[in-house]
């Protein structure tokens, strides 16, 4: 029953994580490394919740939070998780238009056939064909797990490196606060929850679907270090405390280990991949959350005539996306920013993910030690995702 958790383990190391980890390694070498290896349980514990609310209770997270909390916290939660579908959505398209103009391919054109492309694929296919072209796409972000293998890191720097953290600073707690937004992000908890429903799962499923999100959460995790580690070995010592500009300069770490054409076409692939499969996520989960709470048919098995709200909304959100990007943001800025606004959105989100765990039927229900457990690592990541996210922001360090 792999599917759901894979492909929002693909969708999380999106071109905006992708960014923050380059960034990472590019301003502090190895000193982010250990971060992405602490955050895999992490993130495991999150998403399995997810997991036993769609399977116990049939229904998505937006329709859980209604049913149990009302209308008006259903609809505060879905609130902020638009407002990060959305910057998530701007960094994705960003991704791909920047993997375009690695190759020539003018921005306008690339947001044309995105566009035309991921509609097309909503319109006319099911959830089980979305989830295969996303994994297909997905698996290509594996190539920045390859790049940092033959980038040959040297392992005393590497171990050394890890084990500086320089708390003190506060653009490296801003980073601190943008990786732990990267891997923890509001639109995950909905998506898998949703499809989890839509697939159909049933509790016969659910240690298949649990061992999914495992093994998502370590290649997702892996990605990142990869992508870390191939910015701060391929820039060297040197040049660690020079922050990148734009995906151009990211693509750079690639052209020195693999050669200026293989690295450029293996990272555009790579950007792409990740991207891609993001932007089908987040589009996904804005309109299926949105549709949950206003209480029409919102899955990929009604056609456009039976859910004219979840597919209308999927496309103004895609389109929207599409138009504002080429407005010419800064990708690395608006990709590192919104990993910090999701940091800041972690106890909404969390909180009602704990408090629903908290109130299925007693067989599945969160109890015991095992939920004093998920309580203290909820509340000790959203602490310290908040508190470096409000101190890195109150020095400046993201301007």
């Amino acid at each position: 029953m792999a599917g759901p958790g894979l492909v929002v383990m693909l969708a999380d190391t999106d071109a905006g994580s992708v960014v923050t980890a380059a960034q990472s390694g590019a301003l502090w070498g190895y000193g982010l490394l250990a971060l992405q290896f602490v955050l895999i349980p992490v993130l495991y514990v999150v998403q399995e919740l997810t997991v036993r609310l769609g399977i116990t209770t049939g229904r998505g997270h937006g329709h859980l939070i209604k049913a149990h909390f009302g209308a008006a916290w259903a609809w505060f939660s879905v609130g902020t998780l638009v407002l990060a579908c959305l910057g998530a959505l701007l960094s994705e398209l960003s991704g791909l238009a920047g993997a375009g103009e690695l190759f020539g391919v003018p921005v306008k054109l690339t947001m044309g056939v995105v566009f035309a492309g991921l509609t097309a694929m909503a319109f006319t296919g099911s959830y089980r064909t979305v989830e295969r072209i996303a994994m297909a796409f997905g698996a290509l972000e594996i190539v920045f797990v390859l790049v940092a293998w033959l980038a040959r890191p040297d392992a005393g720097a590497l171990l050394s490196g890890a084990l500086e953290m320089p708390w003190h600073e506060p653009g490296y707690r801003y980073l601190v606060a943008a990786n732990i937004g990267a891997v923890l992000m509001p639109w995950m908890v909905f998506f898998q929850q949703s499809s989890v429903v839509e697939k159909r799962l049933s509790r016969p499923d659910l240690a298949a679907a649990r061992w999914d999100t495992a093994i998502g959460a370590v290649v997702t995790q892996l990605v990142m270090a990869g992508v870390l580690v191939a910015t701060a070995a391929s820039r060297g010592s040197g040049a660690h405390g020079v922050a990148l500009e734009s995906v151009a300069q990211i693509a750079q770490a690639f052209t020195r280990v693999l050669g200026a054409q293989w690295g450029a076409v293996l990272f555009g692939l790579g950007l792409a991949g990740s991207a891609l499969v993001a932007t089908i996520v987040v589009t996904l989960t804005a309109a299926r959350s949105l549709s949950e709470v206003l209480g029409v048919r919102h899955s990929l098995e009604h056609s456009a005539r039976e859910a004219p709200w979840f597919y209308g909304l999927y496309t103004l959100c895609l389109g929207l996306g599409a138009v504002l990007v080429g407005s010419g943001i800064n990708l690395v800025k608006v990709s590192v920013g919104v990993q910090v606004m999701n940091a800041l959105l972690l106890p909404i989100v969390l909180g009602f993910l704990y408090l629903l765990a908290r109130r299925l039927p007693p067989q599945e229900r969160l109890r015991g030690g095992y939920a004093a457990l998920v309580l203290v690592v909820i509340v000790a990541t959203t602490a310290l995702g908040v508190y470096a996210a409000v101190s890195g922001i109150v020095s400046g360090a993201g301007s």
